[in-house]
């Protein structure tokens, strides 16, 4: 079997794990690659672990049966720019905060593999977004699996987004910026922005403003089959478009739309772990502080 991973710096807490993790797959005979950033954060740590090849692009991950996302969301969310169109699946072990990704404790990464190994697991696929601009963002990356964004930079004033479903005129923005989320990234951004928390398979784009200046203007459900494209009005000559954690600064005069990817990320899912249940889990739902 063959294994990539990719993390971030660890926390102290978490070094034990990792340890663990590679015991364990040192013990099983695996294959492992890991990322250029990851492998830096585990030179600097008391990890003991043997030298693994290193990829720095996406390009450069060999033909990996499952890749580890060692962190949080955010991690979570480097990995599949890192897998892109292979559709590898991916395995969130989550050493971050909250973790709507990356389900899998820390504690467990010796039950997980386990289970990895002996196929107790289901596959979860999330839709990505894509970015459509005449002019190349994101050097050949230009998807995301929470949101695409669009915002004022730094103090400058509002922004006006004219906004476009299909080629029809939908509304004009006038905010600090909007979002346009996937159902997985409903529980980021755009749920900060007063925006709906959206199943993950429901097949639809969350248009969400930020801090709108007009108090009637709300979010806005449509289909994932819609294209969304956008002109950017302001004061400001220059504005800050995102994927994800990943953004540039552009000019008014570029041409942007976002569409449903035609690719999507596969997630690892072990039996016990669901959607709702992290719902109720990681917002606290149902319980009273009171008690």
């Amino acid at each position: 079997m063959k294994i990539a991973i990719h993390g971030r710096n660890l926390k102290e807490d978490t070094k034990p794990y990792v340890q663990e993790l590679f015991q364990e797959l040192a013990a099983r005979e695996v294959e492992v690659q890991v990322s250029e950033q990851f492998d830096i954060s585990l030179e600097k740590s008391s990890i003991k672990f043997q030298k693994y090849p290193v990829f720095s692009h996406f390009k450069d991950i060999f033909d990996a049966d499952y890749v580890f996302s060692v962190g949080g969301d955010g991690t979570l969310l480097e990995t599949v720019t890192y897998v892109g169109a292979r559709e590898i699946p991916i395995l969130g072990i989550n050493t971050g905060r909250l973790g709507f990704l990356a389900t899998t404790s820390p504690k467990d990464v010796r039950k997980a593999i386990e289970n990895l190994f002996n196929g107790y697991f289901t596959y979860d696929y999330r839709s990505l977004i894509h970015l459509d601009a005449d002019r190349e963002l994101f050097e050949g990356l230009s998807f995301g699996l929470n949101e695409f964004t669009v915002t004022k930079r730094d103090t400058a004033s509002m922004i006006i987004v004219h906004t476009y479903i299909d080629g029809e005129y939908l509304n004009s923005y006038w905010a600090d910026g909007l979002i346009v989320a996937t159902p997985t990234g409903s529980t980021g951004y755009s749920l900060s922005c007063g925006g709906p928390v959206v199943l993950p398979q429901s097949n639809n784009f969350i248009i969400s403003p930020v801090s709108p200046h007009n108090l009637n203007v709300r979010p806005l459900i449509v289909s994932d089959d819609s294209v969304i494209s956008f002109e950017i009005q302001g004061r400001s000559k220059n504005y800050l478009v995102s994927l994800d954690s990943r953004s540039r600064v552009v000019d008014a005069s570029i041409q942007l739309a976002v569409r449903k990817e035609r690719f999507r990320a596969c997630l690892v899912k072990f039996d016990g772990v669901n959607f709702l249940h992290t719902l109720r889990h990681k917002l606290n739902w149902g319980t009273d502080v009171r008690n």
